[in-house]
């Protein structure tokens, strides 16, 4: 059995607010980074994660992860048993919870560590991380999934039966998705600092690239959300999804007013109407702008806020976030409630790295979970994959299953010393 024997912690940015890369009406001037933590085990083996931020503010996530250094150095890392003890021992740590509980920046850190955890046992086991999961009896995988405040909704042989139920063809769907890949969809042409003429011409090469789907961000004047998606429908055609995105700009009455007057260019999901806390927000806006569905999660801070956006009827679409929750334990809970309540996972991926993870997350669903790729789609952003070792890549408009071992969250050394900040060469 290995231990834990240090944790490099870095502070990682980039500019991409320079370009405007990644701006919406809440975020006009995002830096996309990451608080990154190396985690190294006496047996010379490792594991990478990290918390996404868009810049100020990364260094209070940097402190996070140093004050969990001292609760992780010299333990004992190993299987699926190792890591659901560590994960509760983090989540149930009797101070460290009072910062929370389970929500915030000590939450996102937590959830950093952890999957640097399964990022380093699937590369022991020599497999990417969604294959590693898929074939875990469901035994165990249930057994990392920490069931307080969930029992209302799904408790333990819930959870054995959804995964039972889908263990005759976990075979199969494994095949399918190394020959096929996953459904995406592409963010890459809405940001909301394009002109029309870059998200038009964005928008006609993600068709012409193999993309169903694209999104565009709304939200900070209405008459040019008419004016962009107008032209973008028109540029894409009647066949192709448009999501839309207000990133939590708006109130109830405000998010029923605008989804109602962009419909006419039938917009597939409205993502983050409003806060991502006001569950009963997102269930009025919902039964008043259907057809359109309503999608959020990414800003969901815990199992417990999904919990309750499925039990209200609130979401047609969930919108896991890799980087948010504590780590591969808390997303396996989400996806399980997900498939309680026979709503589509839809992971969020605009960010450094999101898209390099959340895609095992959904293969896994896949697999093991839900059985099905029906409605379902991961977000990709064409930016800053160059960074990692193991890169997201996306063909013909869906993802190519990944086949290295691990977690793909390892970022290139010569990033990390490049992009560190404030002393990288990239800010200097």
């Amino acid at each position: 059995m290995s231990t834990v024997s240090s944790l490099d912690i870095s502070d990682i940015r980039f500019p991409t607010s320079r370009e405007l890369d990644g701006s919406d009406a809440m975020n006009p001037d995002p830096d996309y980074s990451a608080a990154y933590v190396r985690l190294r085990c006496d047996d010379d083996s490792q594991g990478d994660g990290f918390v996404f931020t868009i810049g100020r503010g990364n260094e209070v996530v940097v402190a996070a992860l140093q004050a969990l250094a001292p609760l992780l150095t010299g333990r004992s890392v190993g299987g699926p048993h190792e890591l659901a003890e560590t994960s509760r021992a983090l989540l149930h740590d009797s101070q460290l919870r009072w910062l929370g509980p389970e929500k915030g920046v000590m939450h996102m850190a937590i959830g950093a560590v952890v999957n640097a955890l399964w990022d380093r046992q699937a590369r022991a086991a020599g497999a990417p991380l969604w294959e590693y999961l898929s074939f875990l009896s469901p035994e165990e995988l249930v057994d990392q999934v920490d069931f307080r405040y969930l029992t209302d909704a799904l408790d333990r042989e819930q959870a054995l039966d959804i995964l039972r139920a889908a263990e005759p063809g976990r075979e199969q769907r494994a095949g399918l998705l190394r020959a096929q890949g996953y459904p995406a969809y592409t963010t890459s042409p809405g940001w909301l600092g394009y002109s029309d003429e870059k998200m038009i011409r964005l928008a006609e090469e993600a068709v012409a690239e193999g993309f169903t789907q694209i999104k565009l961000k709304v939200g900070a004047d209405l008459e040019d959300d008419v004016r962009r998606l107008k032209l973008a429908r028109e540029a894409v055609g009647p066949d192709i999804r448009i999501a839309i995105d207000a990133n939590q700009r708006w109130d109830v009455e405000d998010a029923v007013t605008a989804v109602q007057r962009l419909a006419p260019w039938d917009p597939y999901w409205i993502e983050e109407p409003t806060s991502p806390d006001d569950i009963l927000a997102h269930a009025t806006i919902r039964r008043q702008v259907g057809p359109v569905k309503v999608a959020t999660g990414e800003h969901g801070q815990n199992r417990v806020i999904f919990k309750q956006l499925l039990q209200a009827g609130a979401i047609d679409i969930l919108q896991l976030d890799s980087a948010r929750v504590a780590g591969v334990n808390e997303n396996l809970a989400i996806i399980l409630l997900a498939a309680r309540f026979g709503v589509p996972v839809c992971p969020h991926a605009g960010g450094v790295g999101l898209c390099e993870l959340v895609q095992h997350l959904s293969m896994f669903d896949y697999v093991a979970v839900s059985g099905t790729q029906e409605d379902r789609v991961v977000e990709y952003v064409d930016h800053l994959h160059e960074h990692f070792a193991d890169p997201a890549v996306v063909r013909g408009g869906r993802y190519v299953t990944p086949t290295a071992p691990g977690f793909s969250a390892r970022m290139l050394d010569a990033s990390r010393t490049r992009y560190a900040y404030p002393d990288g060469a990239a800010w200097a």
